[in-house]
């Protein structure tokens, strides 16, 4: 086979014309976007899951809600359960303090709790979700922009074979063997994608359940009112919230 024939990836790309090198450029663009999100969310995912872990130990080891106030305006939350207490602990108070004179704040204050809980666990879904569609989109597309260079190479070895007179196979393997370069840099591209994707998507699943599960917790907490009482601070109101500090 003669050397030009041998050259590989190079030696393709040397040959291809402008629609070839666009659909290389877009599959090197799909790697680097799918590889800076599996890196970012990953780094994410390890530092909320320490500081989840931080976070819940101190407040289960805390004697009431107010300490875990306080915790929260010493250290910001940065991660989705202290978020959510922040938000359900916050929407406690503000009930208690101004009742319910919008319609937003509408119902009893176990209804608004209910609600705001629910909202920062909405907040919290979308947060977790941000990039998954990217990778999503990267695995299910990059084989067949793959697929799609193979077969515009191959259209273009053969033209170039017919137009020479030469078809015998060492003229064939070589530039047809090259363009099949593209379908395995969409594969390349694809499967890392798509482990990530789904990697990303069972640990979110995992999170919110266990963050479903807090969110029961700390609505018992604060519908009763009695943890927000434990240091003498603040009392029961009469539908079941602590008063304002």
């Amino acid at each position: 086979m003669e050397s030009t024939a041998s050259g590989g990836l190079a030696h393709f790309l040397a040959q291809s014309d402008g629609l070839g090198l666009s659909l290389f450029a877009i599959l090197a663009a799909m790697s680097a976007a799918a590889w800076y999100l599996i890196a970012a969310k990953g780094v994410q995912a390890w530092l909320a899951g320490h500081r989840s872990q931080a976070f819940l130990a101190a407040f289960w080891d805390s004697p009431s809600l107010v300490a875990v106030e306080r915790h929260l305006q010493s250290q910001p939350p940065a991660e989705p359960f202290s978020r959510l207490a922040q938000h359900a602990i916050a929407a406690a108070r503000h009930h208690a303090r101004h009742g319910s004179g919008r319609l937003n704040e509408a119902g009893s204050a176990a209804e608004f709790l209910t609600r705001a809980i629910r909202r920062a666990i909405e907040e919290e879904t979308a947060r977790q979700e941000w990039g998954l569609t990217v990778l999503a989109s990267v695995g299910s597309t990059a084989p067949f922009v793959g697929l799609f260079g193979t077969v515009w190479g191959v259209y273009h070895a053969l033209v170039n074979i017919g137009l020479s007179g030469q078809a015998s196979l060492d003229k064939i393997a070589g530039p047809v063997g090259e363009a099949l370069i593209m379908t395995g840099a969409g594969l390349a591209v694809a499967i890392p994608a798509v482990l990530a994707y789904n990697a990303f998507n069972r640990s979110n699943r995992l999170l919110l359940a266990r963050l479903d599960g807090y969110a029961h917790d700390l609505f018992a907490f604060l519908a009763t009112g009695s943890h927000f009482a434990a240091d003498g601070r603040d009392a029961p109101t009469a539908d079941g919230v602590a008063g304002a500090v």
